[in-house]
């Protein structure tokens, strides 16, 4: 592709995504499945105008997203929220895990596509997503909301998770040979692994001197530059690119240049990111998602029931009432970034065709259907409330929710006069 080819390129799929995305909240539609769609519209397995014939030319900006994304994650995690939950916060994020990651490999079993493909399908159906889930509460007002702490501490072990799924899938996806030689890439994944760990643990405050500037030109190059650095190393060792990311994140999320760094990275992130959902709209053929549907429908239904059942235990160990239990429960269903790595992953190892139309046709389902059903979840409220016992009304959860502003607020907040 020519460099001119190469622009028109670029610039198209920026100016594509925007449009459908600016189209789409007014009617309150998330981005990430906008972006999927203006690369499948837009692809050369669509009639109409091909922008891009093919979704390798966009390669590079795509990885780039990718590792934004999880760099960005790396920076917004933090171990002292998992401390500071305890018990309850980490069980109930076992739970959700145990529910959703079990019955996706159930469900990859089930549909019989093979072995690799169903431990694929275990984190695609097992793992939510941070992205949409965190617009879908600043959309509505719910950051403040008593729920919130523990839907955020779920996606915290949600990314406790990823990081050591995607280490322990790359060999199985890989084809390794023998026993033996998955347990070596295994142990090499994991070595690597340990290393990265070792250095947040002990080496942030030697990473927070050397990265320290005033300047935020210098900042920027010098993050990006690491981020990428530790991506591109991390995949030399078997580990997925965006796990050396996430952990550079996780580093220097925590020196006194992470608020800055959070604040330069945002624009990085979502244009790159945008590209990344676009890129993987482009590798979209529609004509395959016939063949796909009913496994996406009873995907859908299967997730629906295991955030339900989840939310149920969770609002028994916090006392939710019935409107912040469907918070917890409909928030988690959305699905997005993380299923698409795997799509990446699954394809690039040559697994069955199948998985990218299934992964896409899914992803936008929950995609559009989870915040959708976020912003009405009174609705599904009242039929909880026969499942909850002693939350039988509104004014009751609005009791609920206040006694547990009150338990969570640190110290009492004087009354203004």
């Amino acid at each position: 592709m020519g460099h001119a080819d190469t622009l028109l390129a670029m610039g198209g799929a920026f100016v594509a995504a925007a449009v459908l995305a600016r189209l789409g909240s007014r009617i309150g539609l998330p981005t990430i499945p906008l972006f999927i769609l203006a690369g499948a519209l837009l692809g050369p397995h669509t009639p109409g105008f091909v922008l891009v014939d093919d979704p390798h030319e966009l390669e590079m900006l795509s990885a780039l997203g990718l590792v934004l994304l999880l760099f960005y994650l790396g920076l917004e995690f933090h171990l002292d929220d998992l401390k500071a939950g305890g018990r309850k916060l980490t069980l109930a994020g076992i739970v959700y895990l145990i529910l959703n990651v079990g019955a996706g490999l159930l469900f990859g079993f089930a549909l019989g596509w093979g072995t690799s493909e169903a431990f694929v399908l275990a984190g695609v159906l097992g793992i939510s997503s941070s992205a949409i889930i965190t617009k879908v509460l600043v959309d509505l007002g719910r950051i403040g909301n008593p729920e919130t702490k523990a839907i955020l501490g779920i996606i915290v072990i949600d990314d406790i998770f990823l990081a050591v799924y995607l280490a322990a899938l790359q060999p199985v996806i890989s084809g390794a040979d023998s026993m033996a030689s998955a347990a070596a890439q295994a142990g090499r994944a994991f070595g690597f692994l340990l290393v990265l760990a070792t250095l947040v643990r002990w080496g942030t405050g030697l990473i927070g001197r050397l990265i320290a500037t005033r300047d935020n030109e210098l900042l920027v190059i010098s993050f990006l530059g690491a981020a990428v650095l530790m991506a591109g190393v991390a995949e030399e060792f078997g580990v997925a690119d965006v796990i050396g990311a996430f952990m550079v994140g996780l580093m220097l999320g925590s020196t006194s240049s992470g608020d800055r760094i959070r604040e330069l990275v945002n624009p990085l992130r979502d244009a790159f990111a945008a590209i990344f959902f676009f890129a993987f709209g482009l590798s979209i053929d529609p004509g395959d998602l016939p063949s796909v549907l009913l496994p996406v429908l009873v995907a859908v239904v299967v997730t629906l029931a295991m955030n339900l059942l989840s939310g149920l235990f969770t609002a028994r160990m916090y006392g939710f009432g019935p409107e912040p239990t469907a918070n917890v429960a409909i928030t988690l269903t959305a699905r997005g970034e993380f299923a698409l790595i795997l799509a990446t992953m699954a394809a690039s190892a040559g697994l069955d065709e199948r998985l990218s139309p299934f992964i896409a046709g899914y992803v936008l389902v929950l995609a559009v259907l989870a915040p959708l059903a976020a912003g009405r979840s009174r609705w599904f409220a009242r039929g909880l409330g026969r499942l909850l016992p002693g939350h039988r009304s509104g004014k009751e959860t609005k009791e609920t929710a206040g006694e547990a502003r009150k338990e969570a607020a640190p110290e009492p907040v004087a009354a203004e006069g």
